[in-house]
């Protein structure tokens, strides 16, 4: 019979029995029940598990039962609960209801109160089973256990004499901060108190007489209680303090257990880059031990003798406490890992071919960080029982180690990059120094701990420090000169990165564990990522890159995966880079004989496990004819991983897919080569140009299997291909003239292989939504002149497909589709076409009605698009596009823009860019329809709103390059219409009060852009208009922002050719607003950067478009200096009109005019003068 269905049975007769007793003082009742409690307790449920025939209500109701037939007077029986609470909950992984939890905590509070302390072990120990996830629901109970004097509180406490007592109140107050989605954390009140329980568990020292395996589980529980209380949330335990202490603690126990090693840490670490008392002091520290030492130390002998008879406690943890971590956690004394030959020959040989200093944590030079333990002593050294404690102890102070490294990775999980960047040079190595013992940091445990799994967990927390933390180290910078007097922080940052890099490398070439060595990889990885390797010297990419190169053939699959995954970090880190270029040109490895360097990593210095392969799969492309050491080794070698068979059959589990060449890699292996390849298509695609049409056959033999992750990394590999093909075209692009472009013909000749093959199918595959929208996007990856050159049939297919899209039900699909609309639109020859046009605009209009804000964006985003294609043709082509696209269409385009700018902001940016293309795309015709005269009022006061509202400064500046590309429409109705005013309010007060400068250029640009002063309306209205251009000029070098100061010169430049435009355009009603501005100091502060400006000229960032439209008359100095002559002249012609009632302003302004133009002239002179 099942053993499972066994226990089921038994436990319904017990419960049925349980049931049917009542509370009575017969001995024979008590003996009864004693006898049921034994039955229940020597089941083994956990088998039974899987069935799940026992439910959670039918334990919660035995439990509840049980304690109302054991009265806390009978001590023996309240033991005996207790351990049936513990057991079945743990064995079944019940969570109980909340009425069971209210009504067992009580018992068990009860019984902390009324019991002899004898029992109390053993009532937390089911306490802390009850109150694992379920720690929010306990609320009632939080005053008893975590008040002033609450149990757990005064238990808990270093004062407390009874260690197991102490161990299991702590283990109880971490299960009571277990997170639990969906339910409320704990009250700041009790999570403070849980908090400095915790820390001062950890602070406080071991007592006198307690085991060393007892306080391992005790610095275990309360390090699994910090880790729960820092995974509910955002750091908010209180000061910074706080943080320092819990640091140090951390790294204190990040050591704990290493013979040989005398750690002193502070008891707080501050964030300041200060030199702290923590090291290897060397007055303390213990004297190395030769090999062959007969004796070993008297610590060790100590702790043997304390911890021995007392492991019988160690399985009453508590509820899910680790207890099926393996127990073989160490290496054996002859691994890698030790003092000897091997592990030295392995840095000294990386050292000699690296060019770096050799390991500063060599057992050589540091015998003190290395155990003696490890050092080869003898197995007769240890008796069998003193040899199994002490392999004991290693094993719980591994755990204690382990704990601390999970902590930690808490604690950077839930406090602000930024804060944890000040306590670094705690953790991260620095260039090591001269004559003085390495610090302790993580790379110390990565290269030193003798558990693979600490090594492991040192290398996770290494990885999440590292992970969003560019921007702080794109401060490091070792490429210029080295001071002699000071090191500047960007010099210290930089050598601590190529540190890391050393360490790193050390790891790599040492490490024996397949598990810890993907750590070592996936750790390089996130430090290629994230180090900004264009500012420090060259050098650390090609170490690197002569390192992993073997890996990439290991054994263990993981470790394949994770080397081409660095692979991929290395191409896409900032590229290109020069020394990346150099790397990617030169030959691949050739077979290399046994034992060589390049033929094998440092762990298989025996023949490598794969051999070239010489078989090739009838699906894998042809390649050209190409000697091995031929360029771009990398881009050979992942094709060959993706399509090639492997010849053997015994290392890996299983494999992708089968064909009639032999198994392919496995699936995880070809999908990162695939990754690679579009990196290095992307980061250096000149490298892979000459490969285009091997290219593309890869990708039609991925697009033509059957698992779509290999289909989707196909098609977006073609996609890299196809922007990288439109990279080179473009007018802006630099290519270097020692690469010549892809021929137009080639490219032609490539999309036409690509439309004839697989992608297609993809594109029609409703099974697998990202297969299409990535083939989607590779549609438009399409270089517009091969498009125009394709032949019609690919074009039709092209287009139909893509319209077709547009209404899918998913919303991926759909965005994808309507974005590559907004491309094609753009083509030179499709945008001419008023059909295609008109489909793709219905198209649009019907995604920017979607309900997904994605589909909104990209359809927003594309309606700008279109409408940029209205603009271009309106000023190229013939008026009969204007006459053909249809008014109702373009109403409708102007009323649904005007309605999505109302929407969230990454849709109202592109929805103000259409709009202003729209209002300067209208043409009489038009604007004489009554139809036209409401959405276009409405169109003028959603731009108006815009600029004066509170959206991002992205939108703002769009909503004023939408009025201002109104405004360069002559039909619009500016100086008389009743919006025209608000919006010239709004361009003004933008340009006098918003912190934003680019967003105070783009307004200063679209208050000059009307050629006419009737656009400007009332006199009132230009007045406004100039003293707002007057006032912020006048205030330009004024912000708070330090970083808007870099756009102060823009904003100068743009003001200045601002006041001279309306200064062309005043009328005599204007002269008495202007002649007041220009009188006094105010004139003198005006006339100083306009003199600036016309003699320097503008240094353009962010205004250029506007400046860059009057280049013809504004251009250079000198053409500026005849604008103000022209200037002078119309306002003396102004003095001749007898209809002029304000002669003096109008001498005013003459007069400054004339002050600055001979300013200008006196300045040209000086500069041209040969004193000057």
């Amino acid at each position: 019979m099942d053993p499972g269905s066994d226990a089921d049975e038994q436990f319904s007769r017990c419960l049925k029995k349980l049931r049917s007793l009542r509370p009575s003082d017969n001995p024979s009742f008590k003996t009864e029940l004693n006898l049921l409690f034994d039955q229940l307790i020597s089941e083994n449920y956990s088998i039974s598990l899987s069935s799940g025939n026992t439910k959670s209500e039918d334990v919660g109701a035995l439990l509840v039962q049980a304690s109302r037939l054991v009265p806390l007077s009978q001590e023996h029986l309240v033991i005996k609960l207790c351990q049936l609470i513990h057991h079945l909950l743990n064995q079944l992984q019940v969570i109980v209801d909340e009425r069971t939890l209210d009504v067992l905590v009580s018992y068990s509070t009860q019984a902390l109160h009324v019991c002899n302390p004898w029992t109390h072990s053993d009532v937390l120990m089911a306490m802390s089973s009850l109150v694992y996830g379920n720690g929010p629901r306990c609320q009632r109970h939080f005053p008893e256990l975590l008040g002033r004097d609450g149990i757990l509180v005064r238990y808990s406490d270093p004062s407390q004499p009874d260690i197991e007592l102490r161990h299991s109140s702590v283990h109880c107050m971490a299960n009571l901060c277990l997170p639990v989605s969906g339910q409320p954390h704990l009250d700041e009140q009790y999570r403070g108190v849980c908090f400095r329980t915790f820390l001062l568990t950890l602070r406080s020292p071991r007592p006198p007489g307690v085991e060393d395996i007892v306080f391992c589980m005790l610095l275990q529980s309360a390090l699994k209680g910090m880790q729960y209380f820092l995974n509910a949330g955002k750091w908010s335990a209180g000061s910074e303090e706080d943080l320092g202490s819990l640091l140090a603690v951390l790294k204190k126990f990040m050591f704990y257990g290493l013979l040989g090693l005398n750690l002193v840490m502070p008891d707080v670490l501050y964030p300041a880059p200060l030199p702290q008392y923590e090291g290897l002091p060397a007055a303390k520290a213990e004297a190395p031990q030769e090999p062959t030492t007969p004796h070993k130390p008297a610590g060790v002998r100590n702790k043997k003798r304390k911890s021995r008879g007392r492991g019988k406690k160690t399985s009453s943890e508590g509820k899910r406490d680790d207890g099926g971590e393996e127990k073989e956690e160490d290496e054996p004394v002859g691994s890698l890992r030790s003092g000897g030959g091997r592990r030295g020959e392995a840095n000294s040989e990386w050292s000699q071919n690296c060019g770096f200093p050799s390991s500063p944590f060599s057992a050589r030079t540091n015998p003190q960080l290395y155990p003696s333990w490890k050092k080869g002593s003898s197995d007769s050294e240890f008796s069998d029982p003193e040899g199994g404690m002490q392999s004991k102890l290693r094993l719980y102070q591994a755990r204690v180690r382990l704990s601390a490294l999970h902590c930690f990775l808490s604690v950077i999980k839930c406090v602000e990059k930024k804060v944890l960047h000040g306590y670094w040079p705690s953790f991260i190595p620095d260039a090591p120094g001269v004559g003085t013992p390495p610090s302790l940091t993580l790379l110390t445990i990565a290269l030193k701990d003798p558990s693979p799994k600490v090594r492991a967990g040192s290398l996770q927390v290494l990885s999440a420090l590292l992970e969003g933390s560019r921007q702080f180290l794109s401060m490091a910078e070792d490429t210029s000169v080295p001071r002699q007097a000071f090191t500047p922080f960007s010099a210290t940052l930089a050598a601590s990165l190529r540190e890391l890099h050393r360490c790193l490398l050390l790891a790599l070439v040492a490490e024996s564990s397949s598990q810890t060595l993907t750590q070592v990889i996936k750790c390089l990885a996130h430090l290629v990522s994230n180090v900004p390797y264009s500012r420090l010297r060259p050098g650390l990419l090609s170490s690197l890159w002569k390192q992993i190169r073997p890996y990439i053939h290991h054994r263990d699959v993981n470790v394949r995966v994770s080397s081409l995954t660095l692979l991929g970090a290395m191409v896409s880190a900032q590229a290109p880079l020069p020394e990346m270029q150099l790397l990617l040109e030169q030959p691949g490895p050739t077979t290399a004989p046994p034992g060589t360097p390049g033929g094998a990593t440092p762990q298989e210095l025996s023949q490598n496990w794969r051999q070239t392969p010489k078989r090739e799969s009838p699906a894998s492309p042809a390649w050209p004819d190409a000697p091995r050491e031929g360029p771009c080794w990398l881009l050979r070698l992942c094709a060959s991983l993706v399509t090639r068979p492997r010849e053997d059959s015994h290392s890996d589990r299983e494999s992708s897919g089968i064909t009639s060449g032999g198994p392919l890699e496995p699936s995880p292996v070809r999908l990162e080569a695939l990754q690679v390849l579009a990196h290095l298509v992307k980061g250096y695609f000149p490298l892979a140009q000459g490969s285009l049409s091997e290219l593309a056959q890869l990708s039609a033999c991925c697009l033509r299997e059957h698992d779509p992750s290999v289909q989707l990394h196909g098609a977006k590999l073609l996609e890299e291909l196809g922007t990288g093909i439109v990279q080179q075209y473009r007018a802006e692009a630099c290519t270097p003239q020692t690469v010549n472009r892809v021929p137009l013909s080639q490219v032609i000749e490539f999309w036409s292989e690509v439309l004839s093959g697989p992608l297609t199918g993809a594109l029609q595959n409703e099974q697998h939504p990202a297969l299409q929208t990535s083939a989607c996007d590779t549609l438009s990856s399409i270089l517009p002149d091969a498009f125009c050159q394709l032949p019609d049939k690919s074009q039709v297919l092209c287009i139909t497909v893509l319209l077709g899209l547009t209404y899918s039900e998913n919303s991926l699909v759909k965005a994808a589709a309507v974005r590559a609309l907004g491309v094609y639109v753009l083509f030179p020859c499709l945008r001419e076409d008023v059909m295609f046009v008109a489909d793709a605009a219905n198209a649009i209009l019907s995604a920017l009605e979607d309900r997904s804000p994605n589909v909104r964006s990209k359809a927003a985003w594309s309606l700008g698009n279109l409408t940029d294609t209205l603009i271009v043709n309106m000023e190229s082509v013939s008026e009969d596009f204007q006459e053909e696209f249809s008014e109702m269409l373009l109403l409708k385009m102007l009323k649904s823009a005007t309605k999505a700018s109302g929407d969230k902001d990454r849709v109202k940016s592109n929805a103000v860019r259409a709009m202003g293309n729209l209002l300067h795309f209208l043409q009489p015709v038009h604007l004489s329809q009554p139809v036209f005269d409401q959405p276009l009022e409405e169109a003028m006061r959603a731009l108006t709103d815009t600029v004066k509202g509170d959206a991002t400064m992205k939108v703002r500046w769009n909503a004023c390059y939408a009025l201002g590309n109104a405004f360069r429409n002559p039909c619009l109705p500016l100086g008389t219409a009743s919006w025209s005013t608000e919006a010239f309010s709004a361009l003004s007060s933008v340009v006098t009060s918003c912190k934003n400068f680019k967003v105070r250029i783009k307004s200063a640009a679209s208050l000059s852009m009307p050629a006419k002063r009737s656009c400007y309306g009332s006199s009132i209205q230009f007045a406004e208009v100039w003293n707002a251009l007057a006032q912020a000029l006048q205030h330009s070098e004024e912000t708070e922002d330090f970083l808007e100061y870099r756009y102060c010169a823009s904003l100068r430049a743009q003001l200045c050719h601002g006041l001279l435009h309306l200064l062309s355009l005043c009328q005599p009603e204007d002269m008495a607003a202007l002649g007041s501005s220009l009188a006094g100091d105010s004139g003198w502060v005006i006339r100083g950067f306009l003199v600036r400006y016309v003699t320097e000229g503008a240094s353009v960032s962010g205004g250029s478009s506007v400046l860059e439209d009057d280049k013809g008359q504004c251009a250079e100095p000198q053409d500026r200096v005849k604008l103000l002559a022209e200037i002078v002249t119309r306002l003396k012609g102004l003095e001749l009109n007898p209809k002029a009632n304000c002669r003096n302003s109008l001498q005013t302004v003459v007069g400054f005019v004339e002050d600055t133009m001979r300013s200008c002239e006196e300045t040209f002179v000086a500069c041209t003068s040969p004193d000057g």
